[in-house]
């Protein structure tokens, strides 16, 4: 089973601004913030890399100049780095530009603000997809709800593992949230598997200041 990884990390940044505002804190975008002796996104990518995957794809959109200045330069043989034009795009399109610069049979799809989703968790992902009876007609996902086989694609995101074209042909010419899209998905026919995680703390993105306070102590 050959994969890809593709880490979105393009956002506005937009709550996280607000909330530094409000706070009178230095305004900082949310994946350079410190975290675990590194920053947020440094951390998701090495979790990543210590998956069973074959190449690892991060998006970048804005604030690709200030991202790419604070994470370490140890990336240039690992990972390719790569940036909407546009950048002004949703998480879907920022999505399946990533996918459309891989060749994998299948792809794990990450957030850039999910550092704290584990290398056992996301390897526990490809394996469910790895076994599946039809892998090219599934997904797994981290669970939101239930756990194993899904009744409902409702509450559900990233970080997930699905068949390359088959997702990439969901994506295109759509600008939106995953949520929408999954759950259209999940109306043809597609099987859902849910995939417990190691802890509580996996569940979580960094989305407000609270979330970042929350999860990185």
């Amino acid at each position: 089973m050959s994969i890809s990884a593709i880490i979105t990390a393009a956002g506005k940044n937009s709550r996280m601004r607000k909330d530094q505002i409000s706070r009178n804190l230095e305004i900082k975008n949310k994946l350079i913030l410190p975290f675990n002796n590194k920053t947020v996104l440094e951390t998701t990518i090495d979790n990543t890399l210590s998956s069973n995957i074959d190449e690892c794809i991060v998006v970048l959109g804005h604030y690709s100049s200030e991202i790419l200045e604070a994470i370490s330069n140890n990336y240039e043989d690992s990972v390719k780095f790569i940036i909407n034009n546009p950048c002004d795009v949703g998480l879907s399109t920022s999505l399946f530009n990533g996918l459309s610069n891989i060749t994998s049979d299948f792809a794990l799809c990450v957030t850039g603000d999910q550092p704290t989703v584990s290398t056992e968790t996301l390897n526990k992902m490809i394996s469910v997809l790895d076994k599946c009876e039809n892998p090219y007609k599934s997904i797994s996902i981290l669970r939101r709800r239930k756990t194993g086989l899904l009744d409902t694609a409702e509450g559900l995101g990233m970080p997930f593992v699905a068949p390359r074209i088959n997702l990439m042909k969901y994506l295109e010419n759509e600008d939106d949230n995953l949520n929408p899209i999954l759950r259209k998905i999940f109306a043809d026919g597609y099987t859902f598997y849910g995939v417990k995680e190691k802890n509580k703390k996996e569940l979580l993105n960094i989305n407000h200041y609270d979330d970042y306070l929350e999860l990185s102590h």
